[in-house]
């Protein structure tokens, strides 16, 4: 059975003893129930209490809501359960992750292109004081995945860069700042997404390290970050064939996992060779890349069979559970096994204060989200974070003196995984503050006519051009590319060579890739207003750029120097 007195869980005698008395009253269905963490749909108070009644699950995330309806919901919901809830959200860039109007700190790229860790300490401070202020008490965070690949379109500005020890500097502070608000980390996506260029979401990536590569990056990362306590860590749907060998030489490429249902990566690699002690838990059960594994009545056994404790979501919950019941009553999934997964939950939720659960938030919510002192954080890291990544034409400054009308175009402008959100009416604002004249490109209303408008007109019109990207990563989005008008892309930048033209990113870092006739250009790593506002600074030179990219923006490949 597990050692719930030591690391991550170091329980005294009191918290042990009410983690085995709450392990032996229990009954089946609810040992069952406490293996999945479900996404919140409910609608009312009411609403959630009766999906739990129907299964006693062990946790809950929310996807970001009002503050106020959210703390609401859970001290309700936490005075009704049996057993105390992990309540969860993706806090990867601030309490915006669980909260609506909490703050947008920056994505984990932002706060890496700082270069200064200590931004990433403000980033797990502001994640754990707005979640717990709200009543949630476990992070989906930090991403460890090292971004490796720039075609991979979920890693991207949601990791802290492709250098490994900079990665795990990072991932160690937002650890330190995060403690103290008892919310605990959650290490995704193991054994490291970033290497293939694929979406986990829709199939089963590959980890394609050997073993010794892997124990150089990956497996340093979560080497450390689990010697420094995380309490968690997330099996992602992705295989990672060598390890997989090494732990079972005789497999076949047919029968290699995804780590989610991988014995070899969990038991071997992770509880084994790295030692972790806390709780598993798989990433989303309704991803094609576990879906796709094996037929859906074996996953859930499957997958608790492998090593986790914890299935998360479920495709549908209530047949997801009834399986993972029936499992159990016929011995596919051992109770010895079924015990060990609700032990170590229960020594999480013991370790989080959950056995002496208070219906209270520590503070007030209204007080502590999005609040004043988080916002000037924010502005601060905004500041230190946007990067001017070339200006081989020496553009800049620009400004309404020198460039007073610009034909501003907006691409992509939709809301990421990390939050932030439409940027189009904060750029005009901006730059209208600025003393800018600013035409918007509206491609919806574009036509073929629109590319044949003579280039001296244009130049007549126009003394700058400005491209603001707002394309970021998001599920199932298979690629973060810039999408040009299927109108004979009359958006992209023909008249680089006629008209002054500047690019900022305020997602992926690479649209290099997509741009390289442009000689400006600026990346930025988050949409907010924070950004724009420091971008718009920098820019017109009030401000100097201070960032350092964490990845190789120019995407390798040659024109760089152009």
């Amino acid at each position: 059975m597990v050692d719930i007195t030591k690391k991550p869980f170091n329980l005294n005698n009191t918290q042990c003893n009410w983690v085995y008395a709450r392990l032996a009253e229990m009954s089946l269905e609810e040992k069952v129930g406490q293996l999945f963490l479900v996404i919140n749909f409910s609608q009312t108070d009411e609403q959630l209490l009766d999906a739990y009644r129907k299964i006693p699950f062990g946790g809950v995330m929310y996807r970001p809501g009002d503050s106020q309806e959210i703390h609401c919901r859970n001290t309700f919901i936490q005075s009704k359960v049996k057993i105390p809830l992990l309540i969860a959200a993706n806090l990867e860039a601030g309490g915006s992750g669980l909260a609506a109007d909490g703050t947008l700190y920056g994505s984990q790229l932002q706060v890496a292109a700082t270069n200064d860790s200590r931004n990433a300490r403000t980033l797990g401070r502001i994640c754990g004081r707005e979640a717990a202020a709200i009543g949630a008490n476990l992070a989906f965070a930090p991403v460890v995945d090292i971004d490796r690949n720039w075609r991979n379109p979920i890693t991207n500005t949601r990791t802290f860069g492709s250098d490994p020890d900079h990665v795990l500097e990072f991932a160690s502070e937002y650890l330190v700042g995060i403690k103290p608000h008892q919310v605990a980390v959650t290490l995704k996506h193991f054994p490291g997404d970033g290497v293939d260029e694929r979406d986990q979401h829709v199939l089963t990536s590959v980890n394609s390290l050997s073993c010794e590569e892997w124990d150089a990056t990956d497996g340093k990362i979560y080497a450390s970050l689990i010697a420094q306590g995380a309490q968690v860590v997330m099996t992602g749907h992705i295989s990672q064939p060598a390890y997989t060998r090494h732990f079972n030489p005789e497999i076949t490429d047919e029968d290699i996992m995804p780590a989610s249902m991988s014995p070899e990566l969990i038991g071997g690699l992770l509880r084994g060779r790295l030692g972790f002690n806390g709780v598993v838990i798989t990433d989303a059960a309704n991803m094609a890349g576990m879906c796709c594994a094996k037929p859906r009545k074996e996953v859930p056994a499957a997958a608790i069979n492998a090593g986790n404790d914890m299935f998360l979501f479920g495709r549908n919950v209530q047949e997801d559970y009834q399986n993972l019941l029936e499992a159990v009553k016929s011995g596919i999934l051992p109770v010895s096994r079924l015990d060990e997964a609700v032990t170590r939950i229960l020594a999480l939720k013991a370790s989080l204060g959950l056995d002496q659960l208070q219906a209270a938030a520590a503070e007030s919510s209204a007080e502590i989200v999005g609040c004043e002192d988080h916002r000037k954080l924010a502005e601060d890291c905004a500041d230190q974070s946007v990067t001017l990544v070339k200006d081989s034409q020496q553009l800049l400054p620009v400004s309404p003196e020198k460039h007073p009308r610009v034909w501003l175009f907006i691409l992509g402008d939709e809301v990421g995984f990390t939050g932030g959100w439409r940027c189009k009416d904060t750029v005009i604002s901006e730059l209208e503050r600025a003393g800018f004249q600013v035409t918007y490109f509206d491609k919806d209303k574009a036509s073929m006519l629109d590319s044949q408008v003579p280039v001296s007109e244009l130049r007549q019109q126009y003394d700058l051009i400005m491209y603001f990207a707002n394309v970021s990563n998001a599920s199932y989005k298979t690629v973060n590319r810039i999408s040009w008008s299927s109108t004979v892309g009359v958006d992209a930048p023909y008249y680089v060579k006629d008209i002054p033209t500047l690019f900022v990113s305020l997602g992926n870092p690479y649209h290099f890739i997509d741009v390289p006739m442009i000689r400006t250009i600026v990346n930025a790593y988050t949409a907010s207003q924070p950004v724009i506002r420091a971008v718009m600074d920098k820019l017109t030179g009030q401000s100097d750029f201070k960032g350092v990219s964490p990845v190789d923006p120019f995407c390798g490949v040659w024109g760089a120097n152009i």
